[in-house]
């Protein structure tokens, strides 16, 4: 049985459902666990992360306070939680020279801080001018560059603009995971050709196009060695029960992983508990077994992000 399976409070029907469950190995790339929401029991939701066989969760930075908590959270729960460092796109108006770089890169040179972000561009909801979101992205690329740490890039509606900052530096980039996505799957291709992940989330319920994530997984247009599967708690809630979602994946649920997700995540509140639900839908999406897309994407999660086995 692999390092990361854990043993459960929650039983089983069947010794055979267990042994299946057990196999899986579940890294979550991305956590918001520094929000409010969690502020009364993140032990418990550490816990119940562990419980449902997560065993490894990065913790999303994304302002020079969030990024210092999550760094805080890492000397807690030393080698489960890992985190990032970075200024959103929403927060990019708060970005003040050079101040705000020589805190970020303080926080970034750590060890247990392994990527930086979530940094990017957000044109769907401008909460900072593009022309201030360029320039704070670009400095945290650069940032990144310097010290040859992963990006994790959030982008809405302007994939145009993150590409070309993105190209400026191809000599140093260092991998790049774009978190969350929720574009076309002609989107994902472009990022794909450029050698870049995509974080996968609960929003496989929710996408009800012909031309995105579902159509890009049961495609077979995107290999398993690209993909990151991440909660992004608290948001992202993975509404199984959602009535567009086919019958064959909603069929793949076990009832182990739907226990964890409808006891302890709401649409108020998701959990990194969620992942192994996460993980059941998108191999059904793309005709494989969940113990193969969990061992496969925990992998991507070590080797990029260099999380201590």
């Amino acid at each position: 049985m692999s390092e990361y399976a854990s043993g459960s409070n929650i039983t089983d029907s069947t010794p055979s459902m267990t042994e299946c469950y057990e196999n899986y190995v579940l890294v979550d790339v991305g956590a918001n666990l520094t929000n409010k929401k969690y502020s009364r029991d993140l032990d418990s939701v550490v816990q119940r992360a562990k419980d449902a066989g997560v065993q490894k969760i990065m913790v999303t930075g994304a302002s020079i306070r969030s990024s210092k908590e999550a760094l805080r959270l890492t000397r807690i729960y030393p080698g489960n939680l890992y985190s990032t460092a970075g200024v959103h796109p929403h927060d990019a108006k708060s970005w003040q020279d050079p101040e705000t770089l020589e805190e970020l890169e303080t926080i970034a040179k750590n060890p247990e801080c392994v990527a930086i972000g979530e940094c990017g561009l957000d044109y769907n909801k401008d909460f900072s001018e593009p022309i201030i979101q360029r320039s704070v992205f670009e400095k945290q690329v650069e940032l990144a560059c310097t010290l040859n740490k992963p990006l994790v890039i959030h982008e809405r509606g302007a994939q145009a603009d993150v590409l070309e900052i993105l190209n400026r530096h191809t000599d140093q980039i260092p991998p790049v995971l774009i978190h969350s996505f929720i574009g076309t799957a002609e989107e994902a291709q472009i990022y794909l050709n450029h050698g870049y992940y995509l974080g996968l989330t609960g929003y496989v319920c929710k996408d009800k196009s012909d031309s995105g994530v579902r159509q890009l997984l049961e495609g077979g247009q995107i290999s398993l060695d690209k993909i990151l599967i991440e909660t992004d708690a608290p948001f992202m809630y993975p509404n199984t029960r959602a009535s567009k979602l086919p019958t064959h994946v909603k069929d793949a649920l076990t009832e182990r992983s739907t226990t964890f997700l409808q006891r302890y995540c709401t649409f108020q509140r998701n959990e990194p508990c969620a992942l192994p639900a996460i993980v059941e839908m998108v191999a059904a999406f793309m005709h494989k077994t969940p113990e193969e897309v969990a061992l496969a994407t925990a992998f991507n999660a070590l080797k990029i992000f260099g999380l201590n086995q």
